[in-house]
Parts: structure tokens; C-alpha cells; sequence
């Protein structure tokens, strides 16, 4: 079986490179998504989308130039109208039978906030297009424990003194007829942030649906973290997309008493196990978690100080990144 340190585990999610010359370089490969009105760019479309797909970007919606592509709106126009010029182009290339169009089959109905680099809400995009634009998009996950730790210094400046002794963890098992990372391991419960809920919010509903905690339990939710990370997705047809995400990361402590467990309630997940944490480290160096969850446990684990050194030198730098496009703080 292939192992890996912890640090690789979440290089491998967070691909997009940490020096300049090499973003450069990446970059030559995108067209920057751009908004009238909002001076910064907003998300990075792959140029082989544009170029070998003309029919998509007719010239009433969109203006192309050699390193952008702008949504045809004006500039003092409210989220609403960019979010409905928008939804019109995505529902023409939904229809596309091309299979670089593919993740539009999986159309939700389901929005992502898009901010501008003052924090307003510049538009609402469907979620099954975030990634080919390249947008920011938020999340919220869920890591319940047993025992109840002292967390070593976050950042990191000392290395713990102890290792915390006896902490378990909830660890989902997802579905196998889940379309992206079936019979994948995964934190208890996880989602994407829509527009319209709060990080506390969104995470209570994924609880009570896909693990059926029950909302006296749920009261006890801590926020803990925000991370960041800006993944590289070739989607196995040789065009990457760039997907910048963030994640608001909470925790739950469970007392290991009968009947308190999660349990799968919306078909999401086959089922739940109560974890040592030696386990789950094995599974993380061989690769058995869903990677942004894996990363999301990770820190966790090098948090509460279960494991430290250069097995995971690096991890909190990297998982709080600066994103190169604008990211708003929901609060919690």
C-alpha cells in the first residue's frame, strides 16, 4: 500500500503552486473572469473552453480578449441581473453534449456567492459551474470527537509538549452512488455554503440531514477554523480547472455513551465508525479520504497535537493561503 506524509496529503489537494513564477505560468493557461464595475478579476475560465468552444460565449454576453473573458453587463447593474445574464449563458451550455461540458449534467439548482474585493455580493453562479469559472467557493465541514483534548497553539510555534491520549473520531463512509468520491471516507458532515445560509447555519442543516444529530446536540457546535486552499482539477480530460475554496471548519465533542452517534439520514452516507486516531492517520497516508475532507482532518489532528514534526510541518501555512482573488469572511 502507497503511504504519504500528511504535509503531501494536503499538497496534493492544494496544487496551485506558492511561488510567483510558477502561478505565472499556470495562469497562461486562463482567461481571468471579469465583471464591469469590479476592478479585480473574479475567477480564471481554462482558455481551451473558450477557444475550442466559440459557439458558447456568443459576443452579446460575453467580450473576449486574448487573457479575459467579461460578462456583459453594466457596471452599475445589481447581483440580480448579472446572476440572470449569467444563468442564461450556463443554461446554453448545459444543453452541450461535449464533454467538457459534463459538470453541467449535474445542475442543482443550487447557487455560489461570487464577492468582489470589497465583500458585496457580485453575482450568484449554479454550483455545477463554479469550477469552470474558477470562482471562490465556501464550505462548511463537521468533526465530531470523543475525549475531550487541549488543543496545542494555533499557529504553530511550539511543538506540543504531550500527545492527547485516547481522542476518536466520527468518520463517515460515503455512499457508493455518490457521482464524485463514492465508498470515500469523510468527515461526519460537509457541504457547500449557498448563498443564502450562514456557515453555523449551513453546517446544522448538513448534520441533521446526512448524519441525523439531533438539535440539542448540535447546539454544542464550535467553530474552529477557516482554511484555504486552491486546488487543480485536469477531471481526467487533460483540462484543468481551478478551483480556490475555502472551508469553515467545526467541531463537535460527543460522549461516548450509547445512542449517541450519527447515524445516515438523507442517503448521503452508508455509514458512520468511531475512529482512533491511529486509523485514521493510515487512511489518510493511503489516500481513503475524500481529499478536501482529508485535509480538513488533518489539521485536526495536528491541532489537537496527535501528530506533530515534519510529518506535518507546513500544513497550517498552507492551509491558510492567500487566495489571489476575493474572499469574503461570513462570520459564523
Amino acid at each position: 500500500m502507497t503511504t504519504k506524509s500528511l504535509y503531501q496529503v494536503v499538497a496534493d489537494l492544494d496544487k496551485y503552486p506558492l511561488s510567483l513564477p510558477e502561478q505565472v505560468s499556470i495562469l497562461q493557461n486562463y482567461h481571468t473572469l471579469l465583471v464591469p464595475g469590479i476592478p479585480t478579476p473574479l475567477g480564471y475560465v481554462p482558455s481551451a473552453l473558450i477557444t475550442t468552444h466559440p459557439e458558447q460565449w456568443p459576443p452579446s454576453l460575453w467580450t473576449i480578449t486574448p487573457r479575459s473573458i467579461t460578462l456583459m453587463t453594466p457596471p452599475t447593474a445589481p447581483a440580480a441581473t448579472r446572476t440572470a445574464t449569467l444563468a442564461s449563458a450556463l443554461r446554453h451550455m448545459a444543453v452541450s453534449s461535449h464533454p467538457d461540458f459534463r459538470s453541467l449534467k449535474g445542475w442543482r439548482d443550487e447557487t455560489f456567492p461570487v464577492y468582489g474585493p470589497g465583500g458585496d455580493l457580485v453575482l450568484e453562479i449554479e454550483r455545477a459551474a463554479s469550477a469552470l469559472f474558477g470562482v471562490v467557493t465556501y464550505g462548511v465541514q463537521l468533526q465530531p470527537s470523543t475525549s475531550t483534548p487541549t488543543p496545542i497553539q494555533t499557529p504553530p510555534t511550539h511543538p506540543p509538549t504531550t500527545t492527547p491520549e485516547g481522542i476518536n473520531l466520527w468518520i463517515a463512509t460515503r455512499s457508493p452512488h455518490k457521482q464524485a468520491y463514492p465508498n470515500m471516507l469523510d468527515t461526519t458532515a460537509a457541504g457547500g455554503l449557498p448563498t443564502s445560509l450562514s456557515p453555523l447555519s449551513a453546517i446544522i442543516a448538513e448534520a441533521t440531514d446526512e448524519a441525523g444529530m439531533p438539535a440539542d446536540l448540535l447546539q454544542k457546535i464550535e467553530f474552529v477554523d477557516r482554511i484555504s486552499y486552491f486546488h487543480i482539477n485536469d477531471n481526467g480530460n487533460g483540462m484543468a480547472v481551478l478551483q480556490p475554496e475555502v472551508e469553515y471548519c467545526f467541531e463537535l465533542e460527543l460522549p461516548e455513551e450509547e445512542g449517541v452517534a450519527p447515524r445516515p439520514g438523507d442517503g448521503e452516507v452508508q455509514g458512520f465508525g468511531l475512529w482512533a486516531t491511529e486509523r485514521v492517520v493510515e487512511e489518510l497516508r493511503a489516500g481513503g479520504f475524500k481529499p478536501n475532507s482529508a485535509v480538513v482532518v488533518v489539521e485536526f489532528l495536528r491541532r489537537w497535537g496527535v501528530v506533530a514534526g515534519g510529518d506535518v510541518e507546513g500544513v497550517w501555512e498552507r492551509l491558510h493561503r492567500v487566495l489571489p482573488l476575493p474572499v469574503v469572511d461570513h462570520g459564523v
